[in-house]
This record gives structure tokens, sequence and C-alpha cells, in this order.
């Protein structure tokens, strides 16, 4: 998925996601706005959930991309 397509995923149905692993993070307060308005504007997901969206997202789009997708691929089934 592309992040461009986000917008239309969020506004579809939401999905049980099994999630296995739980990370800190801490985001400048601007984007902790940007994300605050994106779960008020798709009240269906949590701020979480679009947090998640987004790096898959963006994770997708650089396995698409040589050489980093070679190297990605082979993280991906390693940790499979």
């Amino acid at each position: 998925m592309k992040v461009t397509d986000l917008p239309k995923h969020w506004e579809q149905k939401k999905e049980p996601v099994e999630r296995t692993h739980d990370y800190n993070l801490r985001l400048p307060l601007e984007d902790a706005a940007r994300i605050a308005a994106l779960a008020e504007l798709y009240p269906d997901r949590s701020e979480s959930d679009i947090l998640n969206d987004m790096i898959a997202a963006a994770l997708d789009d650089l396995v698409r991309q040589t050489p980093i997708r070679d190297r990605l691929e082979g993280k991906e089934s390693k940790g499979k």
C-alpha cells in the first residue's frame, strides 16, 4: 500500500490486526498534532492505528525500491 492510499483505507471498515511488538515512539509536537488531526478525521482509527498504517505503507514503499528491496525482503523472510 502507498502512503497516498491510506485515506481510502481509513474510510473502509476497520479489520482486526494482530500486533506482536510494541515500540515507544517520540514525535515532534507538530507531527503528533498531525496524527491527532488524522485520528479526528477518521474516528474509527486510533492514533496507534494511523501510525501503524503509515509505517507499514512507508516500509512497503521502501521494499519496492532497489537495492533496499533485497535487503528488506531478506529480513522479512527471516522474521517469519
